[in-house]
């Protein structure tokens, strides 16, 4: 109860709902909950009041306030609410680290951009291609969805001929440089689970920039994968990886991507993973440039 597990008693109240204070910030705004409601409730009520304030990436804590202590204080193991009382909801200062960890069931590859025009002008090009083309055969051995765009078609021409697209879940065009477009977005909410995205293509400082920040603003965890993705200009390619993963974007390699997502060598697609590896490994000194 509320005021047992943590002092915070002001007024009782029989079944039904309590009104409670809910405080963020510098808001205070009341509502109420059902008698008896935990932690979690809690958490959505906030959520339902202050969620275009609440920034995802953050630990919190919440505290309620304590009469006997003139203060607010932890919220106590197992608190149920069972009287009129306040809280509030303390962003840590600490963001959550981001583990990097992958799952092909939890995954989805978008490839940005690998278009005919942009073969003479993209720095390594032959290269993010060969890398770009083993990717997108080990999401097909893994079953991972593939979201594949392509900017203005009509005047830079289709994705490259070498890099086959069977079976990607859609082929888009697009004007915009974020690949996030109302289709994308509206085919990620049709697959469940989606936590991850593998990122590569063209060009680093413009459409995949964008991307991947669109991306971790709705809370998905992006993976650029170095070797697969370039600029017309290592300068631009090296400023833009370096700000991206200062902002929590993973920075990896093809190579790392597909082992992470076998992760054992018992996995019953690890021999073939391991044979697209060893048959399509450029050396050609993008990675030097990052």
């Amino acid at each position: 109860a509320a005021g047992a597990a943590g002092g915070g008693r002001c007024s009782p109240s029989g079944g039904g709902s309590v009104p409670v204070l809910f405080c963020f910030s510098v808001f205070a705004r009341p509502s109420s909950v059902p008698h008896g409601a935990g932690y979690e409730l809690l958490i959505q009520k906030f959520l339902s009041l202050y969620g275009d304030q609440i920034d995802l990436h953050r630990k919190f804590v919440v505290q309620l306030f304590a009469d006997e202590w003139g203060q607010y204080i932890d919220l106590p193991k197992g608190f149920l609410v069972s009287e009129r009382c306040k809280v509030r909801l303390v962003p840590l200062q600490i963001q959550m680290t981001t583990l990097g960890n992958l799952t092909p069931s939890s995954t989805v590859f978008f490839c940005c951009d690998m278009q005919e025009r942009f073969r003479p002008a993209i720095k390594y090009f032959g290269d993010i291609i060969s890398v770009g083309q083993r990717l997108l055969q080990g999401a097909r051995l893994l079953g991972i969805p593939v979201i594949v765009t392509e900017q203005y078609p009509k005047g830079l021409g289709s994705t490259v001929q070498e890099i086959d697209l069977t079976g990607a879940k859609l082929v888009l065009p697009k004007t915009k440089f974020s690949m996030v477009l109302p289709e994308v977005e509206a085919a990620l909410a049709e697959i469940p689970g989606v936590r991850s995205i593998v990122l590569f293509g063209v060009e680093t400082h413009v459409c995949i920039q964008q991307t991947a920040l669109e991306l971790i603003g709705r809370g998905l965890e992006v993976h650029i994968v170095a070797d697969a993705t370039s600029s017309r200009s290592m300068m631009d390619r090296m400023f833009a990886l370096e700000r991206l993963a200062r902002t929590g974007i993973i920075v990896t390699t093809s190579e790392a991507i597909l082992l992470q997502l076998v992760a054992d060598k018992e996995h019953p697609k690890f021999k073939e993973i391991q044979n697209l590896i060893k048959a399509s490994a450029p050396e050609s000194g993008l990675l030097s440039k990052v």
